[in-house]
């Protein structure tokens, strides 16, 4: 089946059904809305295999993956619903009146939580189902009362029509307005660029490429009334390995550490894309080498990513040494002295990809670590008592996520995930695109003074 992009009549009228929905959609409670969310969990399932073989068939992913990537996307739906059935949630402040205050009375103030209105979101290409038509965003923003307008992802459509029909059938069955949710293709640069700078859009959520995500950034904050962008845009998060723990048990973290690299064809926005360790340890490296050479490159989730993998890689070839012994494309280890790292180094490349940086000492290392841009994730591989405050207070300012003797390719859906981080690993790092708090990048604080 062909999938063609929507015209702009198309995007204007699920816009406007959203608009319509809106003030229907933000007044029902939160008990119905939770309900409507487990609605959705119980039609994606319903789908059955055709769901699982279409993800499959289009991006390349095993069965196991999809699978297991189809339980995490019901699983975040489910939390969202149990979040938001504790009232909570909305954060809510009352401040009593003080009528009696001198010189002045104190009014009666009361602090809630609204939703923002229709919001776009645009899936991304390397989670065909957690981060896509019912992932993390779409789910936070229903959940928070905003209808939702999604731009489904061209490397797999059909995939994206199944789960927004479930979507649309949970809408029904719960008697909602119809312009709850929409779904509407788009592989050209028009239809993404209508959808932000559309009036009645009040945020985005996207997930993808830093290019994507600024060129999405700079559109909506140019609107004559701008709007909030959640660009969650990648990152080469940073691996630091301290010298005791690599001599604790050096072949196990090397193994540990490739297969963090490979995980998913390194196709993961957790990606460990850049290690930093000091001089001394720089045989380490050759046990990672070694580790990288045995695994296979693996099947890129569509021919673009394999062709983007095939540029970076040479063009790192360019600037650092190769370690891996492999003709590239391959899983690849390049080395580079942090005095001489340059940005092309440092640059994110999409695949089973990592430069090492060799540093001298701490303080060189702390100056390394000073220069780079903001990330996801930051791990600290090291004992207790060689983890230094000044080496976590460091990556504190660059990360959202700082990891202690694990690896960052697995973000676990909770309370107290942050998936999230300084610019230019997202275009806010104040929120989160994973876990509950996710919710609230689609409300806004409002007062109510003297509340009748």
């Amino acid at each position: 089946m062909n999938y063609t992009d929507a015209s702009i009549a198309e995007i204007d009228s699920a816009i406007a059904a959203a608009k319509a929905a809106f003030p229907i959609y933000r007044r029902i409670s939160d008990v119905n809305r939770a309900a409507f969310l487990e609605a959705i969990s119980r039609e994606i399932m319903a789908l059955g295999d055709e769901l699982i073989q279409s993800a499959c068939a289009e991006s390349n992913l095993p069965e196991a993956r999809i699978t297991g990537e189809r339980g995490r996307t019901t699983g975040q739906i489910q939390a969202f619903a149990d979040f938001i059935s504790n009232p909570v949630w909305k954060k809510e402040i009352h401040d009593p009146a003080q009528p009696d205050r001198a010189p002045l009375a104190k009014p009666d103030l009361f602090q809630t939580q609204i939703p923002l209105g229709p919001v776009a979101v645009f899936g991304a290409s390397n989670f065909p189902l957690a981060f896509s038509v019912a992932g993390g965003d779409t789910i936070s923003a229903l959940a928070a009362g905003c209808p939702v307008v999604f731009k489904a992802h061209p490397a797999h459509p059909k995939t994206g029509e199944l789960v927004g029909s479930a979507i649309s059938k949970a809408v029904a069955s719960c008697g909602l307005p119809a312009g709850v949710f929409a779904l509407i293709h788009g592989s050209s640069n028009e239809v993404g660029s209508h959808l932000v700078q559309h009036p009645e859009i009040q945020a985005i959520g996207f997930t993808g490429s830093y290019r994507g995500g600024k060129a999405l950034y700079d559109l909506a904050v140019r609107r004559p009334h701008p709007i909030p962008v959640y660009a969650e845009m990648g990152s080469v998060n940073p691996v630091i390995l301290l010298s005791n723990k690599i001599a604790e048990n050096p072949a196990a973290l090397a193994a540990g550490l490739a297969g963090s690299v490979c995980l998913g064809v390194g196709q993961f926005c957790t990606n460990p894309g850049l290690i930093i360790l000091q001089k001394q340890d720089a045989s380490f490296l050759d046990l990672l080498a070694t580790e990288l050479d045995k695994l296979p490159l693996g099947t890129f989730l569509t021919p673009g990513i394999a062709s983007a993998y095939a540029s970076g890689v040479a063009n790192l070839a360019k600037h650092a040494k190769q370690l891996t012994s492999r003709e590239l494309p391959s899983p690849a280890l390049f080395v580079a002295e942090a005095a001489t790292a340059n940005h092309a180094i440092l640059e994110e490349v999409f695949g089973p990809c990592t430069v090492a940086i060799l540093v001298e000492d701490e303080a060189e290392m702390l100056t390394f670590i000073e220069s780079i841009d903001g990330q996801l994730t930051g791990t600290i591989h090291g004992t207790k008592a060689e983890i230094s405050e000044e080496l976590v207070d460091a990556l504190l300012q660059k990360v959202g996520r700082l990891l202690f003797n694990g690896f960052p390719t697995g973000v676990e859906v909770s309370g107290a995930m942050v998936h999230g981080g300084p610019y230019p690993a997202t275009t806010d790092s104040r929120s989160t695109s994973v876990g509950t708090q996710a919710i609230y990048r689609f409300m806004r604080m409002v007062c109510l003074q003297n509340r009748l």
